[in-house]
């Protein structure tokens, strides 16, 4: 296979493959377990320098599971985040939630490159719901919450949604 050919295939690799990683959580997610975090390694020699386009880190981490425009799939579990990322970010439990779910523990990026893309997606799909005077996440923020993660992701989630709903903010 020539090269040219070989490196327009890559991307469609990369992101079939990434979904298949998605599907055991997806799966757990769905029968209300808990889901494992992994360990990302640490970079070896000879390794691509890191993706550092926050669209790229989108695509490649989060579009298998929202899609490429963060719509989701609500019929099947997977909530979009279109208009309702901001709302997380009116309560601390929502805030911290949008770090600690299972997709952004088993992506592999550092703690900066997730407060980095966290920060993107709500200015990029979100930015009409985030509360006056919201600043972007930082590292240290994102450590601490990733190790305060609840058991039971699909359960804190609810309880959220429920509380932002009884503020009158439309989440689903």
């Amino acid at each position: 296979m020539s090269t040219a050919r070989r490196l327009r295939w890559q991307p469609l690799v990369a992101a079939l493959a990434l979904a298949t990683m998605a599907v055991p959580v997806l799966a757990q997610m769905a029968n209300n377990n808990p889901v494992s975090v992994q360990v990302a390694r640490a970079p070896q020699a000879g390794d691509p320098p890191p993706i550092t386009n926050l669209r790229s880190l989108y695509v490649l981490h989060c579009a298998g599971c929202h899609s490429r425009d963060a719509s989701g799939y609500p019929e099947k579990g997977v909530p979009s985040m279109r208009g309702a990322l901001g709302h997380f970010s009116t309560v601390p439990e929502g805030r911290a939630f949008l770090v600690q779910v299972p997709g952004v523990n088993n992506a592999g990026l550092s703690d900066e490159q997730i407060a980095q893309l966290t920060s993107w997606m709500v200015r990029q799909f979100s930015a009409d719901t985030a509360p006056a005077g919201w600043v972007p996440y930082t590292a240290a923020e994102v450590v601490a919450a990733r190790a305060q993660r609840p058991a039971d992701i699909a359960a804190a989630r609810a309880a959220i949604v429920a509380r932002l709903q009884r503020d009158g903010l439309d989440v689903r």
